[in-house]
């Protein structure tokens, strides 16, 4: 693509989109590593205590009080709440399972989206959405088929992380012509952050805060920097010019495995890999085409 590509609004939006791709694979890995060596309900309230502190000290002096007016504020709530949810589904998942399959399996999460629109927003999809949603589902079989690198009970973390993360994307969708961005992101820090305090009651270790300092400013960096990028990629480029380059996390995330973590999925996970992708972003040219009528 030429260079003058790059500089457009689209352009602009597919970079960050990577940008953001890129950042949450690390963060998956960073959360791979530490929570081997530090309590999880406390490494999550620091990773949303982040994102909180930092979108208020970056975002306050432009908006000032409207920083925190919502004209829903159940809904952001809500929407903290499974965000916070699927973050602690993350969180344990990855401290059993590798992080290159556990990517695979999350990236169904728009499929299911679509399914949950269907039902919740009485939304139409069509018969070939369902199809690639049967395709995408035979590829997490191929990843978690018994005697598989990864079958075992902590495959209910992103089977529950997939429908959290699921109705997460719906209610953004729902807020999205409501609500400021940054707002949002600022609420969805604070909630987490509140829910999670009296926990640390119970999970604080100053001896691990002292000692793996960088990874806590890792995770908390990682997820609030991804997020933001997410945010300025939508205010570019719309979803459907997005969405296929939101899969190349798991080709981020199975060179992260494969350096960070010497793990390489065996040939079948391969396949299945491949093939929840494809159905992906299948979904996705499938919305760009379902588009174009309209624009004519």
């Amino acid at each position: 693509m030429p260079l003058t590509f790059w500089r457009s609004r689209q352009g602009g939006g597919i970079l960050l989109i990577i940008t953001a791709a890129l950042s949450f694979a690390l963060l998956d890995s960073a959360t791979r590593h530490i929570t081997q060596l530090a309590p999880v309900l406390m490494l999550l309230w620091f990773r949303y205590a982040f994102q909180a502190v930092t979108t208020f000290a970056l975002r306050f002096p432009v908006q000032k009080t409207r920083l925190f007016a919502t004209p829903n504020p159940k809904f952001q709530a809500l929407r903290g709440a499974l965000l916070l949810t699927t973050s602690l589904c993350s969180f344990f998942g990855l401290k059993y399972l590798p992080v290159a399959e556990f990517t695979a399996m999350i990236m169904l999460s728009p499929l299911v989206a679509t399914a949950m629109a269907s039902v919740l927003l009485k939304i139409h999809v069509s018969r070939l959405r369902w199809v690639l949603m049967v395709v995408g589902l035979s590829g997490v079989l191929l990843v978690v088929r018994p005697g598989g690198q990864v079958f075992g009970w902590a495959l209910l973390f992103p089977l529950l992380l997939v429908s959290t993360y699921a109705g997460f994307q719906v209610l953004t969708s729902r807020l999205s012509g409501d609500e400021n961005p940054y707002t949002t992101h600022f609420y969805t820090g604070l909630v987490g952050t509140l829910v999670m305090s009296p926990a640390l009651l119970w999970n604080w270790s100053t001896q691990a805060l002292l000692t793996y300092w960088p990874w806590f400013l890792a995770l908390g960096f990682f997820g609030t920097f991804g997020h933001l990028m997410l945010i300025r990629a939508f205010n570019r480029a719309s979803a459907v010019v997005l969405s296929p380059y939101l899969y190349t996390q798991i080709a981020f995330a199975t060179l992260c495995s494969w350096l960070f973590f010497n793990h390489v999925p065996d040939a079948l996970a391969w396949v299945g890999i491949a093939v929840i992708a494809t159905s992906g972003v299948g979904n996705a040219l499938l919305s760009i085409r379902e588009l174009r009528p309209k624009r004519q």
